[in-house]
């Protein structure tokens, strides 16, 4: 069986994977990658080869360069995976015993806690999740800007999935009429800003996550300093001019954004990207007529499917997995119980995004 696989030695393994010409697989169990590991390993422990290899390496004709600790188990896989189809396979020799011995690096993984591996078991259990993934949500850091009826479910849902760093920017405090649609809120808490109330309601939901909240109103001179900090913003907010102010900024840091809005029974999301066209191709000015639910109400479900969008949205983006948002412009009609989606694309005279990217 091992005659039958091919060996190279760690220095033509490290070659190939800095050239981008092979993937290096580590076969060993969780505990052996976990106490140290070879940057750019993906992980699948040999036993769970048949059912993860295909999420992690789809196209069969990819080298895989099989590694274990000493060698065998990466001869083992290596076979296999040829059992399953993948037609150029070879096993590091050695191992990462070998590969530490010709000085070369590893590194150690952080760490799920134990019970951050219980809370998130059934994102472990997404092929498109696992482990790496929900470390990636750990190290992620989201601004949702509005704690009103948008950003009531994107926070919920966003802390409930375990993004590490959750940004909230309001300046409101909480009045009666909000709690119709606003989650994260409660009736006893009338007249208390509505950041100092989401970090309440989402500390108890999450306590592994850290809440920042900025009880301020976005302007144009706090906006950069408010956004800089994190990875993609979600704009909840309910006005044309906070949003162009978003826009703008976003655009100079080149930070992803996330648009929501909601009207009566009707409700749209898409996702701004750099260089992908913003805001303002889409709308180039306000509308003059009144607009928004504060003028015309909305449903207070609307709101909810939107904001939980934009977390979906949010969570794909820190991921790296599914067809995005961009230039797709999803609109909901709760009266009709339909999804219309919209294709758009960057306005060529757009002053804005056009000059941030000639």
């Amino acid at each position: 069986m091992e005659s039958a696989i091919a060996e190279i030695s760690p220095l033509e393994s490290k070659e190939k994977v800095e050239r981008k010409k092979a993937v290096l697989l580590d076969v060993r169990e969780r505990d052996e990658w976990n106490a140290g590991h070879i940057p750019d390993a993906i992980h699948i422990p040999r036993g769970e080869l048949e059912k993860k290899i295909e999420h992690q390496v789809p196209d069969k004709t990819t080298e895989i360069i099989c590694q274990c600790r000493s060698g065998k188990r990466s001869l083992l896989a290596a076979q296999t995976l040829k059992q399953l189809g993948y037609t150029n396979v070879v096993s590091m020799n050695g191992g990462i015993e070998f590969w530490s011995e010709s000085g070369f690096p590893t590194e150690k993984k952080t760490l799920l806690s134990k019970q951050e591996e219980i809370r998130y078991t059934h994102h472990l259990r997404l092929p498109e999740i696992g482990e790496e993934g929900q470390l990636k949500l750990k190290r992620a850091k989201v601004l949702i800007i509005g704690a009103g009826g948008l950003g009531s479910p994107a926070a919920l849902y966003l802390t409930a999935a375990g993004v590490g760093t959750i940004g909230i920017v309001d300046d409101d405090a909480i009045e009666i009429s909000n709690l119709q649609r606003q989650i994260l809120h409660t009736t006893d808490r009338m007249g208390k800003s509505k950041v100092e109330s989401a970090q309440q309601t989402l500390n108890a939901l999450n306590p592994t996550i850290e809440i920042q909240i900025y009880n301020v109103r976005l302007t144009k001179e706090n906006a950069s300093s408010l956004i800089a900090p994190y990875d993609i913003v979600i704009n909840a907010s309910d006005n044309f001019e906070t949003r162009y102010i978003i826009n703008d900024i976003c655009l100079q840091l080149e930070t992803p954004q996330l648009h929501g809005s909601v009207d009566q029974w009707e409700g749209e999301v898409t996702l701004f990207l750099s260089g992908k066209g913003c805001y303002r191709c889409l709308y180039p000015e306000a509308p003059t007529e009144s607009c928004g639910c504060n003028e015309r109400g909305v449903l207070g479900v609307i709101p909810g499917i939107i904001g939980t969008l934009q977390a979906l949205e949010a969570i794909k983006w820190i991921l790296g997995k599914g067809e995005l948002l961009t230039q797709r412009l999803l609109r909901y009609n709760g009266l009709k119980g339909s999804f219309t989606e919209i294709m758009w694309k960057q306005d060529p005279h757009c002053q804005y995004c056009r000059e941030k990217h000639v």
